[in-house]
């Protein structure tokens, strides 16, 4: 119900013809251009802060630029940065547009190499200098390093030692320009290695460039570069000589889908990104494989290289659940299920009266899943109208019969997302009353104090939405009961792998436990884990275990959802309310194939984020906790 801030999106071209076979073919040498804009809009879902392009234009002469980029902010970025580079070519005539020869010798953006990227925050951190891809320049072609990615690293600062450690002063402590620099430094080593190799071999001047361009080894680079980091990442990146590349974490926390022909090698985070824009099948489309990198040299070659040995099976069940299209041809499926598996639970909340219930959705994530509850609950009225006939136990009236037969799912649109808060308004009492009236409902759209009313989300995460709007305009329809589903599990530990969730203290569902352990006077609990993550870490990374899942282990599913359902009641709303959560076996079940599910489990697939997850509990207790027990 809270829009979350999540991972970025990435996107990659790279022409394998000369910009001529394009202009015939597809009547414009713009053919790269045209289809990176493509498969970035369709990947807007994924970050609409901030947008940037890079280029790199192969064959140019000494003193002509060869790399381009393009950076703009806010949600209009795509836009701004594609009419930015359509700027250039104003003044030109149709035919010189038309001219490949014309428009390699002169115009910034042609060229045969693109990379795009779009930003969510997860730091908070706003400028266009946070807005990849970043840049670093040099002389030669093939050390100057164009860098985007979707990451967040959680071992920055052992990163930050390391380069300091290794004489360099970073002049910046965050992972993107971290990456940048350690990067681009083991580039200078790789090229300086081909260096000495091309003068032991007796070439000379402009024959040195050429052999460095023709064997630096990108997988070197990365080797060198990436075995250290902790994180989730897909991190790509292009080189003024013409190499490409995008590696994937190890564990598979983010994902990268690639396609090639004998024209085309293209990647992006989200596999109908490149259906759409290459009109492709499912199966056409390859996954990229934890630790492994798609490189792409200068003379087009393609490869698929192990740059780390796997070290688990990790990837984000989120992106199945909400961050991804659901366009895609098995996430679509996956929703569904995790909202068929629902029924049982939610028939226990309405005593299995379906004939007085009302189902409905909170747009518009929840729709899929919606879809796959009501064929649950289609199911379920025919499985009871046979049941009904047999037990009949005569030739049944054309009454009996129209009884049973009529019995169906009621649904409704009953939730209309209406307004957005403009950032102007900041008075408190003015901002919550406006934050009431988000959503709007469907006026009688069901019978007052008789119908119960299930309405069904894709998660539920701080509650404040619930809170300050959904339950206040919910309650205006006056239902008998108002059921709140959620598709995932309960949210209890934060993310640090690229979605802008980091603090327990914001999770309804830990704040709840929290209120438990008060109530029953067990605050000893809390002590106790404190001292615990305390004691996590001093531990080294392979020992290091999640203290604050201690914290749970006092209360059933139940008691929590109780809680939760007592704290976001608004003031005022007088109708019974109950939450219905997935259980974890519903979710494997649903998606079996995505293992991530540190959010509900706890279980984070790499040692930084276990860490942090200590450390997120010490933060809260001394900043929180311990100051309410002074008062």
């Amino acid at each position: 119900m809270e829009p979350l801030k999540h991972e970025c999106g990435v996107a990659m071209i790279r022409l394998l013809k000369p910009l001529e076979y394009y202009q015939q073919k597809y009547g414009t040498w713009m053919y790269g251009l045209n289809k990176l804009y493509l498969m970035m809009e369709k990947e807007h879902n994924r970050g609409q802060e901030g947008a940037g392009l890079a280029c790199v234009k192969s064959m140019t002469e000494p003193g002509t630029e060869y790399m381009f980029r393009e950076r703009a902010e806010g949600k209009s970025a795509i836009t701004e940065i594609f009419s930015n580079v359509q700027k250039n070519f104003k003044g030109v005539s149709p035919e010189q547009l038309a001219d490949v020869s014309y428009a390699r010798k002169h115009l910034p953006f042609a060229g045969e190499l693109y990379m795009g990227h779009l930003r969510y925050s997860t730091t908070g951190k706003q400028g266009i200098s946070y807005v990849h891809p970043f840049l670093r320049r040099n002389n030669w072609k093939a050390k100057n390093l164009c860098l985007c990615g979707n990451f967040n690293m959680t071992n920055i600062d052992e990163i930050f030692q390391k380069l300091t450690l290794q004489g360099q002063v970073p002049r910046a402590y965050s992972d993107s320009y971290i990456m940048l620099e350690f990067m681009g430094h083991r580039l200078d080593r790789e090229v300086e290695r081909n260096f000495r190799d091309a003068q032991a071999l007796g070439l000379t001047n402009q024959a040195i460039t050429e052999y460095i361009e023709e064997h630096v080894l990108m997988s070197n680079v990365l080797k060198t570069t990436m075995t250290d980091f902790d994180g989730g990442y897909v991190v790509c990146g292009i080189t003024g000589s013409g190499e490409m590349f995008s590696m994937r974490d190890p564990w598979g926390i983010r994902p990268a889908f690639w396609y090639q022909n004998e024209e085309i090698v293209v990647l992006a985070s989200e596999r109908p990104v490149l259906q759409t824009t290459f009109d492709l099948s499912s199966d056409d489309v390859q996954e990229l494989q934890p630790g492994h990198a798609l490189i792409v040299k200068k003379d087009g070659t393609i490869s698929i290289d192990k740059i780390i040995e796997q070290r688990g099976d990790a990837p984000c069940v989120f992106e199945r659940i909400y961050f991804s299209r659901g366009n895609d041809r098995d996430i679509y499926k996956e929703r569904k299920k995790l909202g068929e598996q629902l029924v049982e639970s939610i028939l226990k909340t309405v005593d299995n009266d379906v004939e007085h219930t009302v189902f409905s959705f909170i747009p518009n994530t929840s729709e899929v899943a919606f879809y796959g509850m009501l064929e649950g609950f289609k199911d379920y009225i025919n499985k009871k109208k046979i049941r009904d006939i047999e037990q009949l136990g005569h030739t049944p009236t054309h009454e009996d019969l129209q009884r049973i037969l009529s019995q169906h799912i009621r649904c409704e649109k009953v939730a209309w997302k209406d307004i957005k808060l403009r950032t102007f308004i900041t008075e408190g009492n003015s901002r919550n009353d406006l934050a009431s009236h988000v959503y709007d409902i469907t006026y009688e759209s069901i019978r007052p104090h008789v119908d119960n009313l299930v309405v069904i989300d894709d998660s539920i995460v701080r509650g404040t939405t619930l809170k300050e709007s959904i339950l206040k305009i919910l309650d205006r329809l006056h239902p008998k009961k108002i059921v709140i589903v959620s598709s995932a599990p309960q949210i209890r530990y934060p993310d640090y792998y690229g979605i802008d969730m980091p603090r327990l203290e914001e999770f309804c569902v830990f704040r709840a436990a929290i209120e438990l352990l008060k109530d029953r006077g067990l605050h000893h609990v809390i002590d106790d884990v404190y001292h615990h993550c305390k004691q996590e870490l001093l531990k080294p990374n392979a020992e290091i275990s999640n203290a604050v899942r201690e914290l749970y282990k006092h209360f059933t599913i139940s008691e929590i959802n109780e809680k939760i359902v007592e704290m976001l009641r608004p003031e005022g709303v007088k109708t019974p309310i109950e939450l219905v959560f997935q259980s974890i076996e519903g979710l494997h079940e649903a998606i079996p194939n995505h293992q991530g599910d540190w959010y509900f489990t706890g279980n984070f697939p790499t040692p930084g984020g276990t860490r942090l997850c200590n450390q997120a509990f010490i933060n809260y207790v001394e900043t929180y906790y311990q100051h309410e027990r002074k008062f």
